[in-house]
């Protein structure tokens, strides 16, 4: 076992030569490992280790997965150890017959990475098998007239076993007359020839009885015997005699059966009986036969060159005196070129990468031919045109590597055929086909359908709808082939993404998260990936922009003509003298909303001269569409619908007031002339204040008329001291005026004193104040303060004050009854101060007003020229027609009288003691 014997004795015998020796054996090595075992040994035994033969280590061995391949289950490879163990019997005679070197070849194969060696197993012969006789003994006649020194042929033994274990010798049983010699022949096998040392005396014995024996060299040598019985004949002096000893023919195989072979012959100088020769085989044969009479030898099947490659046969011819001879006929069969090529396929991996490189090895083809010579000599090749390429490897070896660039994606499996042929006259052939699967890497991306996306959602779409889809193929497999979608980038905030959209990692499908506005947001654009889950991860990146269409959901925004700090409509003037096509005014409005849904166009709805005026349909110019008549109002008011082109449409409203003037002093008072009938609750509102603080001042005024005359019955000055400087004293403002939340701008300071069950309390303003004027405010029984004026001269109208009512215990007012502007509604239900800056100004300024005009003298009310002294505060341009008429509304509390003017009431005129102006005495009857 191991390597070569022979090698070894070179290593030990020049021991200078061994390491280029060595190295010479590891480069053999390499390339084929040799092992010489005996024949018969037990399953299980060693016959060497070949991982450590391989230089493989044992840790290697489970990754490698080192094994062999053969045909026959001869051999194994323990996957523990490496070590190459006998599996089945091994009979050398039954594999190799009477070869001289009984050889088994097969291959190694290693993978991780793959390779294969040539290993060779020379199996010896042991001395396992004794020669044989085919009988136990044998008949031989002999005549008494024999020359001693004849020689008699023997049967041969049989032993299977080949070189010192096969046979060796013969040797007889001792006898006088008889002696045996050994002959070889060709082939170099052995027979006997029987030798006559004396002469035969039938009359002294007429039998004899010897035993043959057959040894063969092995150690202790084995043997075999046989009897001969010699029978003693009559004399028949000329035995036969034939022409040849030995015959030699050459036959083709495959011969049909009853095919002459050759013809023996053989002459007998006797006469008569003595000369008739019959001929047979010495020994009885089942391939051939022979005619008794003419020596013919024909055929009886046919004959097999892989089977039998030669045949010796002997020949007796045998005279009718019962001398015979022997002669040895021996048949040569020739190849012929009968056997196809077989064709073997041994797979070495399972699945082939389609990213393999040219030159992987696929799989080991071996190639055997029972022929021999050119008979036996294969070519293998590969037919069609494929990626592979068969090279040799060694004799009768193959390797299938492969030759060319692999896609599974264009051609997922090769069926391959494999055709081996000899090299006889004709070839023979034989082909073997087989189906390469091609396994599948991650070699391909994503590929999206589009190469963008563009999509159009309409705004105010229903959250978590689909507005979307995205698709994107993979002609891998498994999961190379399998496809997620996420979202990787945006031109959206990062945070804001999530709220807008989401996609499906497996659908594709993009879903809206919110309901989207035009307005704020008309288009996004997003880029999605498509991933495959194979390793590494390939991806594809698709940009998808989304396109936020416009619905009609924002009506027209009017912007000019822009309402009052009281809700109220402005107004524009027109010149009397205003000719066709003069333009007024311009209404401008905007539509958030885009396209047709902001096509805006104007209308008028209503207006109290239909043919005076004209609008533009898109522009909203309002221009005079003919000159004023002596019949038209100078007061007119033009409603306006602006209306967007959206289905359906939205619309606003503008109100138009335009005045027919030639100055603002002479529109102002047709604005308030036609303002103050449209809201008289304002007008009430007003008047109700002024005469609130009308009755505050009279009873403030009688309170402190009672108080006097009670101080004066009485002695105690304590009382007094409310009244005291030191009490009581004006000062600078200690708040700045805070206009936005309602409040007077002005600050107070409070003394209150105590006598008996009455209280008083004094307010004196921090603001100076005109010469001869105080301004107190009161707490009445139920909390109330009320304003007390204290001015030089009296105020009272008998024509003011009518008879006075039971008090009224209900101080609250309804939502058209309390104070502020015409139609304002500010306020709660209790009737509280209005909290409108607007209208909390304006009623203090009347307020003061008032108080300030009393103390002067200049009227009753208000000041001259219509100011109700306001335009000190305000400016010239705050007049009364600001101002709505509050007296006709007034409801003093605890009467049931209200303030009029009775010469108003009766002929709704002036009084005649204004100063001459129409419309300056019309500001003093409404204050």
């Amino acid at each position: 076992m191991g390597s070569s014997a022979g090698e070894r004795g070179w290593a030990e015998r020049l021991p200078v030569l061994f390491p280029f020796l060595l190295s010479l054996f590891c480069w053999a090595l390499s390339e084929q490992i040799r092992y010489r075992i005996p024949e018969e040994m037990p399953e299980g035994s060693v016959v060497g280790n070949l991982a450590k033969d391989l230089g493989l280590s044992v840790h290697e061995l489970p990754t490698r997965q080192l094994r062999i391949s053969l045909e026959k289950p001869y051999f194994t490879v323990s996957a523990k150890s490496g070590e190459l163990l006998v599996s089945s019997r091994l009979d050398r005679e039954q594999m190799c017959g009477k070869k001289s070197a009984c050889t088994l070849e097969f291959e190694a194969v290693a993978e991780n990475p793959l390779n294969f060696y040539h290993v060779s197993v020379d199996v010896e012969d042991i001395n396992d098998h004794t020669p044989k006789f085919t009988q136990t003994s044998f008949d031989l006649q002999i005549s008494e007239s024999t020359v001693p020194g004849t020689r008699f042929i023997l049967e041969a033994a049989e032993d299977a076993d080949i070189g010192l274990n096969g046979l060796q010798i013969y040797k007889l049983s001792l006898s006088p007359r008889f002696s045996l010699i050994n002959k070889d022949k060709l082939d170099g096998s052995k027979y006997p020839e029987l030798a006559l040392e004396k002469r035969l005396d039938r009359e002294q014995q007429s039998y004899h009885c010897l035993v043959l024996t057959a040894l063969d060299g092995g150690d202790p040598p084995l043997s075999g015997t046989t009897e001969l019985q010699i029978q003693v004949t009559d004399a028949n002096d000329n035995p036969p005699v034939f022409n040849q000893d030995i015959y030699r023919v050459s036959l083709p195989e495959n011969v049909p059966p009853g095919t002459a072979v050759l013809q023996v012959s053989a002459t007998d100088q006797d006469e008569g009986i003595n000369s008739e020769i019959t001929y047979s085989f010495y020994r009885t044969g089942q391939v051939f036969s022979l005619n008794s009479k003419t020596g013919e030898i024909t055929t009886l099947r046919t004959l097999d060159f892989e089977e039998t490659k030669e045949y010796s046969i002997v020949v007796e011819g045998r005279d009718g005196g019962g001398l015979a001879a022997q002669c040895t006929v021996e048949i040569n069969i020739q190849d012929e070129n009968d056997n196809s090529p077989e064709v073997t396929f041994h797979s070495l991996t399972e699945m082939i990468l389609e990213n393999g490189p040219p030159g992987t090895l696929i799989a080991l083809i071996k190639i055997h031919d029972q022929d021999s010579g050119e008979n036996g000599e294969v070519n293998c090749r590969l037919e069609g045109e494929v990626p592979f390429q068969i090279t040799s490897s060694s004799k009768n070896s193959y390797k299938l590597v492969i030759d060319g660039t692999l896609d599974r994606e264009q051609t997922p499996e090769y069926n391959v055929t494999i055709t081996a042929t000899d090299r006889g006259k004709p070839p023979l052939s034989s082909s073997i086909s087989i189906t390469l699967h091609i396994a599948d890497v991650n070699d391909n991306a994503p590929v999206f359908h589009q190469a963008s996306y563009v999509v159009h959602v309409a705004e105010n779409n229903p959250p978590g709808a689909p507005i979307a889809q995205v698709s994107a193929s993979d002609p891998d497999l498994g999961p190379n082939g399998r496809v997620s979608y996420s979202i990787v980038a945006s031109d959206l905030e990062p945070r804001a993404l999530a709220s807008y959209v989401s996609v499906s990692a497996q659908s594709g499908v993009v879903f809206a998260q919110r309901a989207f506005d035009h307005e704020q947001l008309r288009a996004f654009e997003l880029t999605l990936q498509a991933r495959d889950q194979g390793s590494p991860a390939l991806s594809a990146n698709v940009s998808l922009r989304v396109l936020v269409g416009d619905r009609n959901d924002n009506a027209p925004r009017v912007l000019y003509p822009a309402l009052g700090p009281d809700g109220s409509a402005l107004f524009d003037t027109v010149p009397r003298a205003a000719q066709p096509g003069y333009l007024v005014t311009k209404v401008v409005a905007v539509d958030a909303d885009s396209g047709h849904n902001a096509w805006l166009s104007y209308h008028v709805l209503q207006a109290s001269e239909p043919g005076l005026f004209s609008l533009g349909l898109r522009t909203g110019e309002v221009r005079t569409a003919r000159a004023l008549g002596d019949r038209d109002a100078a007061r007119q008011r033009l409603l306006v619908a602006v209306r967007d082109g959206g289905q359906p449409p939205l619309s606003a409203t503008a109100t138009l007031l335009l005045v027919f003037a030639d100055s603002l002093q002479e529109a102002l008072p047709d604005v308030s002339e036609r303002q103050a009938p449209a809201d008289p609750q304002a007008e009430l509102q007003f008047y109700l204040v002024v005469a609130l603080a009308l009755i505050s001042v009279l009873f403030l005024l009688a309170v402190i008329l009672a108080v006097a005359l009670r101080l004066g019955r009485s002695s105690s000055s304590t009382t007094w001291g409310c009244f005291q400087p030191g009490l009581c004293v004006k000062s600078g403002p200690v708040v700045p005026p805070n206009y936005s939340e309602g409040t007077l701008p002005y600050s107070y300071n409070l003394c209150v004193a105590h006598t008996g069950k009455t209280e008083f309390n004094f307010l004196k303003c921090n603001e100076q104040l005109s010469s001869g004027q105080d301004i107190l405010l009161c707490n009445d029984s139920s909390g109330a303060l009320f304003p007390l004026y204290n001015t030089n001269e009296s105020t009272s109208d008998p024509e003011t004050l009518t008879s006075q009512a039971p008090p009224n215990t209900d101080w609250r007012f309804s939502q058209a009854q309390r104070p502020g502007t015409s139609g304002s509604q500010n306020g709660d239900e209790t009737g509280t101060w209005p909290n409108n800056q607007f209208d909390t100004e304006m009623l203090q300024a009347m307020i003061l007003a008032s108080a300030s005009e009393a103390a002067d003298g200049s009227s009753t009310l208000g000041g001259g020229a219509g100011t109700m002294g306001l335009s000190a505060r305000y400016g010239p341009q705050f007049t009364l027609q600001h101002v709505p008429d509050y007296r006709q509304n007034v409801y003093i509390p605890g009467s049931n009288a209200t303030l009029t003017n009775a010469a108003g009431k009766r002929d709704g005129k002036a009084p005649a003691g204004g100063n001459g102006s129409k419309k300056k005495s019309g500001k003093k009857e409404k204050k």
